[in-house]
């Protein structure tokens, strides 16, 4: 009696059932995701940058358009519209903040003065001589200068410049650092110790005096400002990139295309560098506040950006000299430049878990 094996066939996998691929960067992001305090980091110094961007396109000032009239006016304090009439053509029109009302009637007595200021505030329409004074809807939403110049305008345009410093000094010290490490990582003998040393000698000299020299010797340029700052950053970075280097060019994909006869220059660019992006990405980010440090220590110095433009260290160094009389020159800011300190230092944190290829999914 003839005897047959039953062929077993294998049940079908479902759908449900597939594991789809992922990246390094797909786990990242969601390593990223699970992490509240780099994301409150994230969206916070996006909102800041956002808002440094476009505001101050709709708050009806520029940074520089003064009004003595208006100085050193509190946060939301009270405008008063005062119109001048000519015998010929237009009546001219100007602002004049409460606290500083009482000026317009220095003829008259005290209390009459605070008497003509107390009906103006409560509404009343008040004239003398040409002039009439009467209440304004218009308002400083961070108050004004001892120029009169509106403060939420500059504090938003400054925080342009200091980013911009960040992010382009930051660039500068990335395309320097990455290059020199990459290259005596990979070269290896005399040449790396050549170009370490150096590193080293560079990186024992104070960089505030090193940039001091540079913006002295070539002239306090916004522009110079950037090369100045990024030119004593990259020190770090080329420190990193290097010890990472290492590590990889040993590596068995590092020997094939050895092997294969691939030039130094597209190993270097190919291969090697792309596989250390990771790092590079996360002391990039880390480097940007540090340099907005670095900016606001030479405002303090009277080296940064100058008049009339501003930086956020600027405004402080402004708003230090005046913080008995003025404080909110000094807090907004302050607020401001701290906020995006700490968010960009949470994002960096964030950033250094997330791209940890060794952390786990769960």
């Amino acid at each position: 009696m003839a005897t047959g094996t039953a062929s077993i066939e294998p049940a079908p996998i479902r759908a449900d059932e597939l594991v789809q691929g992922t990246s390094l960067w797909k786990d990242a992001w969601f390593r990223l995701r699970k992490n509240h305090v780099a994301l409150f980091g994230l969206y916070t110094f996006c909102t800041i940058a956002l808002l440094c961007l476009v505001v101050p396109f709709f708050t009806g000032y520029t940074y520089e358009q003064t009004e003595i009239s208006l100085k050193a006016s509190a946060p939301m304090e009270p405008i008063f519209l005062r119109t001048e009439a000519r015998k010929a053509g237009e009546p001219k029109k100007s602002f004049i903040a409460l606290s500083n009302l009482e000026d317009e009637f220095l003829e008259k007595s005290q209390s009459d003065r605070k008497a003509i200021v107390a009906k103006i505030a409560e509404g009343e329409v008040y004239q003398e001589g040409r002039n009439t004074y009467q209440r304004s809807s218009q308002r400083h939403v961070f108050g004004t200068d001892p120029l009169g110049r509106d403060l939420l305008t500059r504090v938003l345009v400054g925080g342009r410049i200091s980013l911009a410093v960040g992010f382009a000094a930051t660039l500068v010290s990335v395309c320097i650092g990455v290059l020199w490490g990459a290259t005596a990582g990979f070269a290896g003998g005399k040449i790396d110790t050549v170009m370490m040393r150096f590193a080293d000698i560079l990186y024992a000299l104070p960089f505030t005096v090193i940039v001091i020299l540079l913006m002295v010797m070539f002239g306090r340029n916004f522009i110079l400002l950037f090369v100045a700052i990024g030119a004593v950053e990259w020190l770090n970075m080329a420190r990193i990139v290097r010890g990472q280097i290492i590590s990889l060019k040993n590596q068995e994909f590092i020997e094939a295309a050895i092997s294969l006869g691939l030039p130094s220059h597209r190993i270097l660019f190919r291969h090697l560098i792309p596989n250390v992006i990771g790092s590079i990405i996360i002391y990039a980010t880390l480097t940007v506040p540090n340099v907005m440090l670095l900016e606001a220590v030479l405002s303090f110095l009277g080296l940064g950006v100058q008049p009339p433009l501003s930086s956020w260290g600027v405004l402080i160094d402004e708003g230090s000299r005046t913080m008995e009389t003025s404080i909110w020159l000094l807090v907004c800011p302050a607020i401001f430049f701290s906020l995006t300190l700490f968010c960009l230092n949470f994002l960096g944190d964030g950033l250094r878990d997330a791209l940890d290829p060794k952390a786990s999914k769960d």
